[in-house]
């Protein structure tokens, strides 16, 4: 284990000045043009959030790579005797394949964060800024990297190695980093299969027809397969943020804040079957209707809209 770790590279140390480079950049063009993409309160809390995060993330590489290494060598033998090889090794193919698994991995990973709510707890606060900038891609949760890597542990099973994966899953990461910004316009052919900025500015919306959508890490491919895919609305004033945000802007109080109210809501009720759909349903569930999941306001939202569409049709035929 002190070999695998001593040998592994660190892709965010080669990296780090270019971010800070392009958010500097993109922080000169906010003032010059008066776009208003940085506060000081919101960039100081994605900075303290950050901070933390990082150390979180460098406190738990162990227990993730550990995991990993775990089931690697478990399920050597198995591997062995059903699929004829010890390990995948390392040739490039496999380096592709491995991208592309951790792909998958995240895009469900990331689509459950917002479809249950203790996980949706911990990501929350990846989406609380009312802003959209390069600096918004440093906003993550702190308690996160407790339970993602079990979205993983099917690769080092298959024989992917630990190192490779958690490279993987960096270089994802970096890739992620880039799409945090609104200056960028649509990639035609490029972002029919890759993630782009245009595109994950609907999954920073609390616009109610964009709500979860656009769950996909490099690849979008995934949200148009498994039908959360949805294009920006050029047309339509993108709102940032969460429909219910936080009231302080502090580390402690955006990391834990929805799990104190979880607490709260599981307290409130005797049923264990509402308990549990507290903790494990969706975002905005009650057990008395007083709120509303995302499915639910956009089912009133598209209500609205067909009622909307008729009564300008009826109006039209009036006229004519």
């Amino acid at each position: 284990m002190e070999i695998l770790f001593s040998e592994m590279p660190n892709p965010f140390t080669y990296f780090v000045p270019l971010f800070f480079l392009l958010i500097a950049g993109e922080a000169y063009i906010s003032y010059r043009e008066d776009k208003e993409l940085y506060s000081l309160k919101d960039s100081l809390a994605s900075t303290w959030v950050g901070i933390g995060a990082a150390v979180f993330n460098t406190l738990t590489k162990a227990y993730q790579i550990g995991l990993f290494f775990v089931f690697y060598q478990l399920f050597e033998p198995l591997r062995i005797e059903f699929l004829g090889y010890d390990n995948l090794g390392w040739a490039w193919w496999v380096w592709v394949l491995c991208l592309i698994g951790d792909d998958f991995n995240f895009y469900w990973h990331h689509r459950f964060c917002h479809t249950i709510r203790l996980f949706w707890a911990a990501h929350l606060v990846h989406h609380s800024s009312d802003k959209f900038n390069l600096g918004t891609a440093f906003r993550n949760g702190w308690t996160i990297f407790l339970y993602k890597p079990i979205y993983w542990i099917w690769l080092p099973i298959l024989g992917f190695n630990p190192v490779m994966i958690a490279l993987c899953m960096s270089f994802n990461s970096i890739y992620q980093f880039f799409l945090h910004s609104t200056l960028v316009p649509k990639i035609p052919v490029f972002g029919q299969v890759f993630n782009t900025p245009w595109v994950h500015q609907v999954h920073h919306a609390r616009n109610i027809e964009y709500l979860d959508r656009n769950h996909g890490g490099i690849l979008i491919i995934w949200d148009k397969l498994f039908g959360t895919y949805m294009d920006k609305d050029k047309h339509m004033k993108t709102e940032f943020g969460v429909l219910h945000p936080p009231t302080k802007h502090d580390p402690i109080t955006l990391n834990f804040h929805e799990f104190n109210d979880i607490w709260k809501d599981v307290r409130s009720v005797k049923s264990w079957k509402a308990k549990f759909m507290y903790v494990f349903g969706p975002p905005g569930w009650s057990h008395d209707g007083s709120r509303k999941t995302s499915k639910m306001l956009q089912q009133e939202w598209e209500q609205q809209r067909k009622a909307m569409a008729a009564q300008k049709e009826a109006q039209a035929e009036l006229v004519a």
